[in-house]
């Protein structure tokens, strides 16, 4: 069955919501499915996805959805509490009156691992006023566990990065690694720890770095710095959704940032490091630890109080640790890990189960 979806997107900052947006248009596009893209600033998408909307996918214009005409999709998605265009919620109201079915209308939640996702996830919110007054709303929490909407994956994704060379990708883009170096990646929010990270690099001289510098604040913050031994560092250009994720696979270590981000590294099967968005209010911190809390349940005591200490550290919450936790130890971490989220159903899988169709 062929669905018509209509996907709302209000880029924040920093374009991570355009980011899970997309993938899921494209996710969803690749399983048959027709998807119309809202969004109110297009513009990341031309080095996101260079290649333009795959079939199936329509981006247009946020504004474009309030004008006559427009007929409103089987399923309405309005990313990260994003408010819809009040004519297309009333559009979609007047469907009863019609005698069609109204659409069912989600709101896709941001990514917590926090006791209240699973408490939430699927529950209604019925509209008592406004222009969609009579209408329900679902909440749809991505997560972690079998009793959320799961994360984005791809069909085929973790057989594709089992099958990749990822010293022969770094070499075709000129950033192979010199003899002995491990590579990391780094995608960051203007960061005061960014010196005592490079410090931590270029500490063992036995242990040369290359670190691969993702657009944005830590390539500026990186320009002002001196430079240290052992340690050489190369700034990146955009990269599009799929080299992104070949850049975390060929990494040996990812520091990561948002949500995207975050969710790629998971299925890198990588070492990884989250720097969490950061909030006046410090709930990013209850956020950050109830991911470790999951994330580290399986760990043995000295690689979790490792883990521990480089987040907490890394995001401005504890003191520097002294040293990076045991790279072997935190890569059979990071496969046990992806091998429990690989043994729940994909978020795009979920949407479609819910709507009666095979994907």
């Amino acid at each position: 069955m062929r669905l018509q979806w209509d996907l709302f997107c209000r880029v924040i900052d920093n374009f991570g919501d355009v980011g899970v947006a997309w993938r899921l248009a494209a996710d969803l596009a690749g399983r048959g499915q027709r998807v119309r893209l809202w969004i109110d600033d297009a513009s990341a998408l031309a080095w996101m996805a260079p290649g333009g909307a795959p079939d199936g996918v329509e981006v247009l214009r946020w504004e474009a959805a309030s004008e006559p005409g427009v007929q409103v999709g089987d399923i309405v998605i309005e990313t990260f509490g994003c408010e819809l265009p009040a004519a297309f919620v009333a559009r979609m109201a007047e469907r009863g009156s019609q005698g069609l079915p109204a659409p069912h209308w989600l709101n896709l939640e941001y990514l917590s691992a926090e006791p209240y996702v699973e408490r939430s996830h699927g529950l209604a919110s019925p509209q008592y006023s406004g222009p969609g007054r009579g209408l329900d709303k679902h909440f749809f929490y991505p997560g972690f566990s079998a009793r959320t909407g799961g994360l984005l994956r791809e069909p085929g994704l973790l057989a594709e990065r089992e099958r990749f060379d990822g010293a022969a990708w770094l070499a075709a883009r000129g950033l192979a690694r010199q003899r002995g170096e491990r590579v990391v990646s780094l995608f960051a929010y203007a960061n005061p720890q960014l010196p005592a990270l490079l410090d931590l690099l270029a500490a063992d001289p036995a242990q040369p770095t290359l670190l691969l510098v993702c657009p944005g604040s830590a390539q500026q913050q990186l320009a002002l710095q001196a430079p240290r031994p052992h340690l050489r560092w190369q700034a990146l250009p955009y990269l599009s959704q799929p080299d992104y994720d070949r850049l975390l696979w060929a990494s040996d270590l990812n520091f990561v940032r948002g949500e995207d981000s975050f969710v790629r590294a998971q299925w890198a099967g990588q070492p990884f490091v989250w720097q969490i968005y950061p909030q006046e209010d410090g709930a990013h911190a209850p956020k950050l630890g109830a991911f470790l809390d999951l994330f580290l349940a399986a760990a043995g005591p000295a690689l979790a109080a490792a883990t521990r200490a480089l987040w907490r550290g890394w995001n401005g919450l504890a003191d520097w640790p002294a040293a990076l936790p045991e790279m072997a130890e935190s890569r059979a971490q990071a496969l046990l890990w992806r091998a429990h989220l690989a043994a729940q159903p994909d978020l795009a899988s979920q949407l479609l189960s819910r709507f009666g169709v095979s994907g």
